[in-house]
């Protein structure tokens, strides 16, 4: 699998998820876009639902079981949710692992 695939898949995932808010906190989903912390898109209770989905979405569709949540991805010097491209990023390195 490669990054352009992936992206596509985080992008898709996002975009599913900012559909489903109310209008006033919609937001532009672009590889830049924040997930958690400072400047975040989306709240945390969205952002369990985005790593479900993910996480879901990789080991039914694609054969990777990823856990995007771990001590590996909690404790990098940057944070894999802290845009969409650092997602992809690490969700890259991840599948090419497993």
């Amino acid at each position: 699998m490669d990054k352009k695939q992936i992206h596509n898949i985080v992008v898709n995932k996002v975009k599913e998820l900012n559909d489903t808010l109310p209008e006033d906190q919609k937001f532009e989903v672009n590889d830049n876009t924040v997930l958690f912390g400072n400047g975040s898109a989306i709240d945390s209770l969205s952002l369990v639902s985005l790593i479900v989905d993910l996480e879901g979405e990789f080991a039914s569709e694609h054969g990777h079981d990823i856990s995007l949540t771990d001590d590996n991805a909690m404790t990098r010097k940057i944070s894999p949710f802290s845009s969409i491209t650092n997602l992809v990023d690490y969700i890259f390195e991840l599948t090419t692992k497993s």
